[in-house]
């Protein structure tokens, strides 16, 4: 089920404020190559003392995983213990895409992952190619119009609400 847009927005506003967002290329070599080869590091997380607020968190969006946040040095032995809640790749694209009608602070970021997901792949609708700005338009009227059943998919726009999308989250997965 889709979550509310009064969860949607408070989710955005405490990302806002305590979240961030890694979406940088780095060269990176494997024990198994010899060559250094460009890796993507997409991610979103979320720190905070309230374990139960990031547990909400989790339990709403569907994605991501919680645990506690470890410290390496020596001088934070006494700190308060943190928790942090983080999701990666298209996880990453699916809560960008949730939170971007009300993110204002981390926008910059979350656009990014949106492109990076988007604008990477010609979408293919009906057996058609069309054009990101097509798509983006048939998207938002989806959005709006089907928001309420909260039985689709954002990828493919399957309305029965069970899809097999490269991108595919539990989330999305729905009994008629």
């Amino acid at each position: 089920m889709m979550p509310s847009d009064t969860n949607l927005a408070y989710i955005a506003g405490l990302f806002d404020g305590e979240g961030s967002i890694q979406y940088k290329q780095y060269m990176r070599k494997r024990s198994h190559n010899k060559k250094a080869y460009p890796t993507w590091s997409i991610r979103m997380e979320m720190a905070m003392t309230d374990q139960s607020i990031l547990r909400w968190v989790h339990e709403v969006l569907g994605v991501g995983t919680v645990g506690e946040k470890r410290y390496k040095t020596p001088y934070t032995v006494g700190w308060k213990k943190q928790w942090r809640w983080r999701c990666q790749f298209r996880d990453a694209f699916y809560v960008s895409c949730a939170l971007f009608p009300y993110a204002h602070v981390k926008m910059e970021g979350i656009q990014k992952i949106i492109d990076h997901y988007t604008e990477r792949k010609l979408k293919i609708m009906n057996n058609k190619v069309v054009s990101l700005d097509k798509y983006r338009e048939l998207h938002e009227f989806r959005m709006t119009f089907f928001h309420g059943l909260g039985m689709f998919c954002l990828v493919c726009f399957n309305i029965t609400g069970y899809c097999y999308c490269i991108f595919y989250s539990k989330s999305f997965r729905k009994e008629r």
